[in-house]
């Protein structure tokens, strides 16, 4: 066995880049049981390989479309892997992101660790991925700046690229906790909500910069206040989803609870402005994100003092309604 085919190197790998391409991930994904850990942070690096063909600004819808297909042929192991990550490199060879750059590069790793996870988890992977490729190529020629349709598309988008991850994420917890799987049974629409509410919040946070190169993912016909009124019911879902994971299971509870928290922080401040033009404005200080952090380590026992917290912070939300 070659170094790079080392299972620790690999792994330490995984870790490494996580922290390089998302940092609000980096600090939840940890918080995760080590079999759930590997799993859900091997989907949020695959997914972010779509993402990475989806935000290339100068790539043709086309273009996307082919590499998104390559890229789910790779994964579904339709194709080798070298023929996705060799078109992709030279398609995004004016990217700037030197880390997603990298992290296409080192594909075959990725796959490498979701072949060492169960077979139910691989198949809840390959799912997830296979309907957020296939339901981004559908977005690819559907970028304008005037926004999507209706809110019946938005609803759509939100779903393939997060809602979906809601439905992944319940399906691996299910896999390894037999108490979850019980206590969540017949809630599946709480799960698409907590993946739609935290994709809301970045639809608005990103919404300067989106504009300024000539997309929307905002529905045309609908307002920001009903927006805002549309996420905080999300989050509200969101809640109920976190408030059905059994208190045997905190690592879940507070990976779940943190990045519901850093939502509703950051639509509250949202809520708070009329206009933006920088989601900078918007960014939730280290202080901030550390202080909260922390309090979820015991936040996340208390039934209580979780509503407690989203009662306190979505004020400026409410008031939107």
């Amino acid at each position: 066995m070659s170094l790079s085919e080392n299972p620790s190197t690999d792994l330490a790998y995984q870790k490494a880049i996580l922290g390089s391409v998302s940092r609000t991930f980096a600090l939840t994904i940890p918080l995760l049981p080590p079999m759930i850990e590997k799993v859900v942070g091997n989907t949020y690096l695959l997914c972010r390989i779509v993402d990475t063909i989806e935000d290339a600004a100068d790539l043709s819808p086309e273009t996307k479309q082919k590499l998104s297909q390559l890229f789910l042929d790779t994964v579904l192991e339709k194709s080798p892997v070298e023929s996705f990550v060799e078109p992709c490199l030279k398609a995004l060879d004016h990217y700037g992101n030197l880390d997603e750059l990298d992290l296409i590069a080192h594909t075959p790793t990725i796959l490498r660790i979701l072949h060492t996870c169960s077979k139910d988890d691989q198949a809840a992977v390959s799912r997830c991925v296979s309907i957020m490729s296939e339901g981004m190529s559908y977005f690819h020629g559907k970028q304008t700046q005037v926004g999507l349709k209706d809110l019946r598309e938005f609803e759509k988008y939100c779903y393939v690229v997060a809602g979906v991850v809601g439905e992944l994420l319940t399906t691996v917890f299910s896999n390894h906790s037999a108490a979850f799987a019980n206590s969540i049974k017949g809630h599946d629409e709480l799960a698409v909500a907590f993946g739609q509410a935290l994709q809301m919040t970045n639809i608005l946070k990103d919404s300067p910069e989106d504009h300024a190169r000539g997309v929307s993912w905002k529905p045309a016909d609908i307002s920001q206040k009903e927006l805002l009124k549309i996420s905080y019911r999300k989050l509200q879902d969101s809640l109920s989803y976190i408030l059905l994971i059994p208190k045997s299971e905190l690592g879940i509870r507070r990976f779940c609870f943190l990045a519901f928290g850093l939502a509703v922080m950051t639509l509250s401040k949202i809520a708070k402005r009329n206009e933006f033009s920088n989601q900078d404005e918007l960014k939730l200080s280290r202080k901030t994100v550390m202080a909260f952090y922390t309090f979820t380590k015991f936040a996340v026992m208390s039934d209580l003092l979780m509503q407690t917290f989203f009662n306190m912070f979505s004020k400026s939300l409410r008031k939107e309604i």
